[in-house]
C-alpha cells in the first residue's frame, strides 16, 4: 500500500506529460529522483534517521537484498550479531512490508504485549504469510474480538481439574509407549533420534487430549506420518516468507506454490476429517475437549461458527501443543548431557526423579516437586526458546518506554532467542546453561522471559507444557541412563517460525542397573 502510494504520482506525472521526445528523460529523472529519496530504505517507507541500521540497504529496495541472503539457519546469529553492534533497538526497511524495528529490551515487549496491548496487532500481513498454516480466522491468525472470544473457549482446558487428568490419563499412557520404544532400543544397543521421538509424543497426547484422538505416530513410531512431514514442510515455508516481500513471485518462479497448496490441503483435510467424525459420531465424554468446545461454539450473532474456524484452530493448536515441549525437552537433553555441561546438573536431575517418584508413575501432585526439572526445562527454554522471534504491527503512533517513536503501519520484532543470550539482561553468565537461577530466586518478568509470550496472549497450555514435560523426564530417567551420539558438537536448528533440530537429537540409553 505504501509502495503504490509513493510511486503514484510519479506514473501519473509521466502520463501526463511524456511524448516520444521527453518520456525517456522524465522517466529517467524521476527514476533518479526516487532513487536518491530511497537512496538507504525501501521506497514506500519512512525513513528513521534516528535509528541504527544494520549494513547493506540499497537504494529502493532497503535491506531486502540483506535479509533474503540470509539463510534461515543463521537468521538468530545474525540478529544476535546486530543487537551486539548495533545495540538492542534498530530496524531494517522491506518493500511493501515497510519498517520492522527491532525492540530487544525486557521493557519495550511488556509494552507491546501488556502496557499497550489492543494497539500492537498481528495484522492481515500476519494472516497472509501463515495463512497456509494457521488459517485467517484461527486464535493465531487473528486480533481483537475474534481472538478474544477463541482465547476464551481454548482456556476452558487448560485448568487445574483437566490437568491431573490429563497427567495420569495421557502422558503416562503415551509416555509408556516411549518407555517400551527406549527399552528394545537400550536392549538391541541401537540409536534413538530423540527429537523426533519427543515429537512423535507430544502430538500423539495433544491430539487425544484436544481431539480425543491420538495421531497413532507412537504405534508404529518407524512408520512416517504424513500429516507430521507436511506440517513441518509448511511451517518451515511460511517462516520463509518473513524475511522476502517478494515470497509470492519467488514461489510461483521456483514451483514452491504447489508443494505449499499439496502440503495445506492434507493437513487442512486431516483437520476437516477429524472435525466431520466427530460431527457424525457425536461426543460422548465426561468432559469436553478442545474439538467440541469450537464446534458447539456460536458467533456474536448466535450461529455456528465455520467449519473453516475450527480446522483453522485444530492446525494452530496442534502446532503449539506439539512443538513447544518436544523441541524445549530435546534442547535440555542437549544441555545436560553436552560435553561441556556439568555433570553435577544431570546427577542432580536423577537424583530428584528417584527421590519424587520412588519407582511409580508422575502425577500432578508429584510434578510439583520436580522443582530441579522444572528449573532445568525453562532454562532450556531461556537459551533455546520455542519461538525465537515474534512481531506485532503498531495501529496508532506510539512511543515506546525509551521515547522511541513508532509510527501506525511499522512493525516491532523481537527475539527471545537473542534477548535470552543477553548479558544487559541476565548477566555475564547469559550463555550458560545454569538451572539454579531459577532455583529460590524471584521470578523473572514476563518481559524478560517471554518464551511463553505475555500479557493477554501469554500461552494458556504454559503449566500443560511443563507437566507434560516432567513427566516425561520422570518416566524416562528413572528407568535409563542417556548419552548423546554426538556431544562435542551443537545441534543445528531447522529455519522454521519455531526452533527444531535440522538432524534431530541422537541418543542412546542404557536400562539403569538399579
Amino acid at each position: 500500500m505504501a509502495l503504490s502510494a509513493a510511486l503514484t504520482p510519479f506514473y501519473n506525472y509521466i502520463l501526463l506529460h511524456a511524448t516520444r521526445q521527453n518520456g525517456l528523460k522524465i522517466f529517467l529523472a524521476f527514476t533518479a529522483y526516487y532513487v536518491f529519496k530511497y537512496r538507504s530504505h525501501a521506497v514506500g517507507t519512512r525513513r528513521r534517521r534516528e535509528l541504527k541500521q544494520p549494513k547493506g540497504a540499497v537504494p529502493l529496495l532497503g535491506h531486502m537484498p540483506l535479509m533474503t541472503s540470509i539463510h534461515g539457519k543463521e537468521l538468530y546469529q545474525f540478529l544476535e550479531k546486530q543487537y551486539n553492534e548495533l545495540g538492542p533497538i534498530w530496524y531494517v526497511s522491506l518493500p511493501l512490508l515497510g519498517n520492522m524495528i527491532q525492540i530487544d529490551t525486557p521493557e519495550h515487549v511488556e509494552h507491546i504485549l501488556k502496557t499497550n496491548f489492543w494497539n500492537y496487532e498481528k495484522g492481515p500481513l500476519f494472516a497472509t504469510m501463515l495463512g497456509d498454516i494457521v488459517g485467517t480466522g484461527g486464535v493465531f491468525g487473528c486480533d481483537g474480538p475474534k481472538w478474544k472470544f477463541q482465547r476464551r473457549l481454548a482456556s476452558n482446558i487448560f485448568n487445574v481439574k483437566a490437568f491431573r487428568e490429563y497427567t495420569s490419563d495421557v502422558f503416562v499412557a503415551e509416555g509408556q509407549k516411549v518407555i517400551d520404544y527406549l527399552g528394545k532400543a537400550a536392549d538391541e544397543g541401537t540409536i534413538v533420534d530423540f527429537h523426533a521421538l519427543m515429537l512423535l509424543f507430544t502430538l500423539d497426547s495433544f491430539g487425544a487430549i484436544s481431539f480425543g484422538k491420538s495421531f497413532g505416530c507412537l504405534d508404529n513410531i518407524e512408520k512416517e506420518v504424513p500429516f507430521a512431514i507436511s506440517f513441518d514442510d509448511l511451517i518451515e515455508i511460511c517462516s520463509e516468507r518473513l524475511k522476502d516481500p517478494a515470497f509470492l513471485i519467488r514461489e510461483r518462479l521456483s514451483g514452491v506454490h504447489q508443494k505449499v497448496k499439496d502440503h495445506s490441503a492434507l493437513v487442512r483435510n486431516y483437520g476437516l476429517h477429524i472435525m466431520q467424525k466427530r460431527k457424525r459420531e457425536g461426543f460422548h465424554g465426561a468432559k469436553k475437549d478442545l474439538l467440541q468446545l469450537f464446534i458447539e461454539a456460536k458467533d456474536e450473532e448466535g450461529n455456528p461458527v465455520s467449519e473453516e474456524l475450527v480446522v483453522d484452530n485444530i492446525l494452530s493448536f496442534t502446532i503449539a501443543g506439539r512443538d513447544t515441549t518436544a523441541q524445549a525437552l530435546s534442547w535440555m537433553f542437549y544441555l545436560v548431557y553436552r560435553a561441556e555441561a556439568d555433570k553435577e546438573i544431570a546427577a542432580n536431575l536423577t537424583k530428584e526423579v528417584d527421590e519424587v517418584l520412588q519407582g511409580g508413575n508422575p502425577t500432578y501432585e508429584s510434578h510439583k516437586q520436580q522443582k530441579y526439572a522444572e528449573a532445568c526445562f525453562y532454562e532450556a527454554l531461556r537459551i533455546y526458546p520455542v519461538l525465537p522471534r515474534n512481531l506485532r504491527m503498531c495501529v496508532k503512533d506510539d512511543v515506546l518506554p525509551d521515547g522511541t517513536k513508532v509510527h501506525a503501519g511499522e512493525w516491532v520484532t523481537w527475539s527471545s532467542y537473542v534477548m535470552g543470550r543477553s548479558e544487559r539482561i541476565w548477566g555475564p553468565d547469559a550463555k550458560s546453561y545454569n538451572p539454579g537461577r531459577w532455583i529460590n530466586t524471584e521470578k523473572p518478568s514476563q518481559g524478560k522471559f517471554n518464551s511463553f509470550h505475555a500479557g493477554p496472549r501469554v500461552c494458556p497450555g504454559q503449566q500443560f507444557a511443563t507437566i507434560e514435560a516432567l513427566s516425561m523426564i520422570g518416566m524416562i530417567l528413572q528407568r535409563f541412563e542417556v548419552s548423546l551420539v554426538d556431544p562435542h558438537n551443537e545441534p543445528q536448528y531447522r529455519a522454521s517460525l519455531n526452533l527444531p533440530m535440522a538432524d534431530g537429537l541422537k541418543i542412546r540409553v542404557k536400562r539403569r542397573s538399579n
